[in-house]
């Protein structure tokens, strides 16, 4: 299928999707968000692709939201605005208000706020290559990832405090599970840049590649991943997000339903069978 601001590619079970917007430095507007979306979609229902590959077109991952898309709603919100001359509540206070009597979820920049979320869920591996920019929004959808591999030239920020906003991809979620509440406050309050080494130190990305090095290595590594037992891969995502919000009883009790079927998969009995036969198994992701 055809799209105009992202390119996907199947090889070998790796669903390539690159965003690609150069004009903006792929930056997540409402129409490439939509893209997306459909494409994930699409990548979900197809048995011929078992792991996603996302990254974006040189010399960037994704740049962010797209700020014109800000100025504008800013212009319609003053357009129907009358100012009551009340003071104003302090920040926690007004947004409990607003939040306890909101009449539906707020659905702020089209599909983009919600990439993070359908990345989250996917249910399938998936992998982000970081190559360039990946600030604000886009740092939340390489967060969203079940891994991370970077280019030493990379650079992330959570850059949303600089433009009066907040993260509103959930990596206000993300960050903290991952780096702890001190580092999260500290590129939050910031909005500081750091690079592909910095970031790998601070554990938001697993490996650090010199700059040619990096999409080959996501490629090796979503090849292997793409020629394993995928079945097994999805429920390993499951548990883990669940254990999450779990004590240690409960995520045992969930993993032994978890147990029970994927042993009845066409993998296990595969993998029995190769080992039985000393060889390496030929997993098909039933």
């Amino acid at each position: 299928m055809a799209y105009e601001f992202i390119k996907t590619e199947n090889r070998e079970g790796v669903f390539i999707v690159t965003m690609d917007d150069p004009p903006t430095r792929n930056a997540l507007g409402p129409q490439m968000a939509d893209e997306i979306m459909e494409c994930l979609d699409n990548f979900e229902d197809d048995p011929a692709g078992r792991v996603l590959l996302l990254t974006g077109t040189e010399p960037s991952f994704c740049s962010g939201a797209n700020v014109r898309v800000f100025n504008q709603r800013i212009q319609d919100r003053e357009a129907g605005t009358e100012q009551s001359g009340e003071p104003d509540a302090l920040p926690w206070g007004k947004m409990e208000s607003q939040y306890a009597a909101r009449g539906q979820k707020v659905a702020l920049g089209g599909q983009a706020s919600r990439i993070p979320l359908r990345l989250h869920k996917l249910q399938k591996p998936s992998i982000a290559a970081v190559n360039g920019h990946a600030m604000g929004v886009g740092m939340g959808v390489a967060l969203a990832c079940d891994i991370r591999y970077t280019s030493e030239k990379a650079v992330f920020s959570e850059a949303f405090s600089r433009m009066g906003l907040i993260p509103g991809d959930g990596s206000c979620w993300q960050l903290p599970r991952l780096i702890g509440m001190s580092n999260t406050l500290l590129l939050q309050y910031t909005g500081d840049r750091i690079d592909g080494t910095e970031a790998h130190r601070l554990g938001i990305a697993s490996k650090v590649f010199p700059d040619g090095e990096l999409m080959d290595a996501s490629m090796e590594l979503a090849t292997r991943m793409a020629n394993g037992a995928t079945q097994s891969q999805a429920l390993i995502k499951y548990l883990v997000h669940k254990s999450l919000s779990m004590d240690f009883e409960e995520a045992l009790d969930l993993a032994h339903v978890a147990q029970e079927q994927v042993r009845k998969t066409e993998d296990h009995k595969e993998a029995v069978q190769a080992f039985l036969e000393k060889r390496p198994a030929k997993f098909k992701g039933r």
